[in-house]
C-alpha cells in the first residue's frame, strides 16, 4: 500500500499550480484509486461511518458551543434556551446527543470486526492501538460532554466518576484537585469540562489521521485474513472508488436512516430523565448510572468491591485491548478459520451485553426476584453481582487465558491461497494452514 504509485494527472493550470506547491488533490485522488482487496463485506463500512460521525459531533459540537454558557449558574438554562429559542437548536442538540450513541455504537461494531477478523495482528498493530486511542479519547470526550447540561445525571455522574481517581494512591488525590479546580465540583470544574470536551474531538481527528496513514502504509485487512502478494493484485483487488466509494454509501444511507429514527421520533430514548432536572448537590437520585455506551465499564467498576481495585479493572479493561496484538497467540488471522475461537468469541459478544445490562441495575436489584446469596466480604449480596463478577471473569480471562490458550492448541480450518481462487477453482485452491504457511502469509 505504502508504494502504490500515483496515476493523478493535473489537468487544469491551477490543478498545476496547487499540486506542486500542496498536492492535497493528489492525495485525494490516490486515495480513491487505493487498491483494496475485492472481498470487503459490510462490516469493513463502519470505518466511513465513524469518519462521518466524527465530522457531524464536531460540526454540531461547535455550533452549541456558541449558545452554551459554562456557568452553573446558568448552564441548565443555556441548554434549554438552545432547545426552545435558537433556530433550529432542538435539532443540533438532539444530532449531538443522540451523535454520540450512534458514534459509539458503530466503535463497538467496527472494533468487534477487527478483532474477529485479527485485523490487530502484524503488520497491523500500529492501526489497532492508534484505534484504542481513538477508543479512550472517546469515553473521556463523552463523559466531560455528559456533564455540561448541568442536570442531576450530570452533576453526580461527574461526582461519582471524579472521585474514582481520589481512590489512585499518592496521585490520586492533586490530580482530583486539578481536574476539579478545587475540593469539589463547581463552576470550575463545568469550566474545565467544557474546555476540555470542546477540545478533544480535534485531538481525536488528529489520531484518525495516523490511524488512516497507518492503515495505508500496513494495507487493508480483508475477511480471509491473508496478505495479498505482488502477483495478486490484479487478481485480488479492485480500486477503492467507484466499488467501495458506493458501497460505503449505501450503508451510510442505512446508518443515518437509524440515526434519523432516534433524532425526529425517539431523542429522549438513549438518554435520562433525571437530567431534566436542574443539578442539586443536595439531593442524590436513586440511581446513579453513565450513558448506555459506558454500562459495561461501570458493571465492571461495581463488580470490585474494594474501590481501587474497582478502578484498576475499569481501566485495565481499556488497557488490555492495547496489548491485545501481543496475546494473540495464534499464526492464523480471520477467525472464520478457527471454529474453537469463534465460539468464544460469541460469548464474549454476549458477556459485553451481559455486562451492559448489570452496569444499568440498582445496585440492590435482584437477577431472580427475593434471592440473596451470601458475600464473604461484605455479607449479603444481590445475585445480579455475583453475575456482573462472573461475566467480569470471563471479560479478562477472553484475552489472558483464552486467547494465548486456545492460539497454542487449536486445529484451525484449511485457509485458501488467495481471496479470488476458492471461487474460481472451487476447493483445490484450498490449502492447509500450516502454521509454517501462516507465518509466512503474516
Amino acid at each position: 500500500m505504502s508504494d502504490h504509485e500515483s496515476t493523478y494527472v493535473p489537468k487544469t493550470g491551477i490543478e498545476k499550480w496547487l499540486d506542486a506547491r500542496l498536492p492535497i488533490v493528489r492525495f485525494g485522488a490516490d486515495y480513491l484509486s487505493l487498491p483494496t482487496p475485492k472481498n470487503l463485506n459490510y462490516w469493513y463500512t463502519f470505518g466511513g461511518i465513524l469518519t462521518v460521525c466524527l465530522m457531524i459531533q464536531i460540526i454540531t459540537g461547535i455550533v452549541l458551543a456558541m449558545h452554551y454558557t459554562p456557568n452553573t449558574a446558568l448552564a441548565f438554562a443555556s441548554v434549554e434556551r438552545i432547545m426552545r429559542d435558537v433556530n433550529g437548536g432542538w435539532l443540533i442538540r438532539f444530532i449531538h446527543a443522540n451523535g454520540a450513541s450512534m458514534f459509539f455504537m458503530a466503535v463497538y461494531i467496527h472494533m468487534l470486526r477487527g478483532l474477529y477478523y485479527g485485523s490487530y495482528k502484524a503488520p497491523r498493530e500500529m492501526i489497532w492501538i492508534l484505534g484504542c486511542v481513538i477508543f479512550f479519547l472517546m469515553i473521556a470526550t463523552a463523559f466531560l460532554g455528559y456533564v455540561l447540561p448541568w442536570g442531576q445525571m450530570s452533576y453526580w455522574g461527574a461526582e461519582v466518576i471524579t472521585n474514582l481517581i481520589g481512590a489512585i494512591p499518592l496521585i490520586g488525590e492533586p490530580i482530583l484537585i486539578w481536574l476539579r479546580g478545587g475540593p469539589g465540583i463547581d463552576n470550575a470544574t463545568l469550566n474545565r469540562f467544557f474546555s476540555l470536551h470542546y477540545l478533544l474531538p480535534f485531538v481525536i481527528f488528529g489520531v484518525v489521521v495516523l490511524h488512516l496513514w497507518a492503515l495505508h502504509t500496513s494495507g487493508q485487512n480483508n475477511p480471509v485474513g491473508i496478505l495479498i502478494p505482488k502477483d495478486r493484485e490484479k487478481k485480488d483487488m479492485v480500486p477503492f472508488h467507484p466499488y467501495y466509494t458506493v458501497k460505503d454509501g449505501f450503508a451510510l444511507i442505512l446508518f443515518l436512516m437509524l440515526f434519523s429514527l432516534f433524532v425526529f421520533f425517539m431523542p429522549d430514548a438513549l438518554g435520562h430523565a433525571d437530567n431534566y432536572i436542574p443539578a442539586n448537590p443536595l439531593q442524590t437520585p436513586a440511581h446513579i448510572v453513565p450513558e448506555w455506551y459506558m454500562l459495561p465499564f461501570y458493571a465492571i467498576l461495581r463488580a470490585i468491591p474494594d474501590k481501587f481495585g474497582g478502578v484498576v479493572a475499569m481501566f485495565g479493561a481499556i488497557g488490555v485491548l492495547f496489548i491485545l496484538p501481543w496475546l494473540d497467540t495464534s499464526k492464523v488471522r480471520s477467525m472464520r478459520y478457527r471454529p474453537t475461537m469463534r465460539t468464544f468469541f460469541v460469548v464474549f459478544c454476549l458477556v459485553g451485553l451481559g455486562l451492559g445490562w448489570c452496569g444499568g441495575q440498582l445496585p440492590d436489584s435482584h437477577v431472580i426476584p427475593n434471592m440473596t446469596t451470601f458475600n464473604l466480604i461484605d455479607g449479603d449480596l444481590n445475585s445480579y453481582l455475583w453475575l456482573t463478577r462472573l461475566l467480569t471473569a470471563y471479560y479478562f480471562a477472553f484475552f489472558f487465558i483464552i486467547l494465548p490458550l486456545v492460539g497454542l492448541k487449536e486445529t484451525p480450518l484449511p485457509i485458501p491461497a488467495s481471496i479470488s481462487e476458492p471461487v474460481l477453482s472451487g476447493s483445490d485452491a484450498m490449502t492447509a494452514a500450516a502454521p509454517a504457511q501462516a507465518e509466512k502469509k503474516g
